[in-house]
């Protein structure tokens, strides 16, 4: 019997967390459609990264970089590549990574057994830890979505999404972006 005990012990300490939802890890970036990677985001292609930095820094770098004055900062922020201008709007997406911790349960669920006791553990039974991540959709006059497979600009705009990325993420003053302009 102590050893049964033991063994269950052991098991429920190894697996003691069931993931619900794992939030995805994305190492450089992903382009994907934005109703697949999260519901919410429009049916376009989107490109996709995650964001280590805090809430809004996103917001605030486009504004600055971009010289736009707080207006229309997260929507149809144009630029251009070779002469043709091209628009993205940006959406800072939460993705929580989602667990049942099964110990709390157990917990709970003997001493409500023995002693009558209301649930004490209950705040703990499950956890979230959110991951966030920028989605960016592109589009023209010409084309609806620039990112799509087969897109005649998606060749032009995807290294110019990879730079904006990248400086983004290796930036921590966001006027210096205005310097290197």
């Amino acid at each position: 019997m102590k050893r049964f005990l033991i063994i269950l012990m052991s098991a429920l300490c190894v697996s003691s967390c069931i993931p619900l939802r794992i939030a995805p890890n994305i190492k450089d970036y992903k382009i994907t459609k934005g109703k697949k990677f999260k519901r919410g985001l429009p049916k376009k292609t989107v490109f996709v990264f995650e964001d280590p930095k805090d809430a809004n820094e996103f917001y605030q770098y486009i504004n600055t970089k971009f010289k736009l004055n707080d207006y229309y900062v997260d929507v149809e922020v144009p630029f251009e590549i070779e002469g043709n201008t091209f628009f993205f709007s940006f959406y800072e997406v939460e993705i929580p990574t989602k667990t049942i911790n099964l110990i709390p349960l157990v917990i709970d669920g003997v001493l409500s057994q023995t002693a009558d006791m209301e649930p004490m553990l209950e705040e703990v039974h499950t956890s979230r830890t959110g991951n966030w991540y920028i989605a960016l959709e592109v589009f023209s006059h010409s084309e609806d979505d620039a990112l799509k497979e087969g897109s005649v600009s998606r060749d032009l705009v995807l290294p110019y999404l990879r730079d904006l990325k990248n400086e983004y993420l290796s930036t921590h003053n966001y006027n210096e972006v205005v310097f290197k302009n």
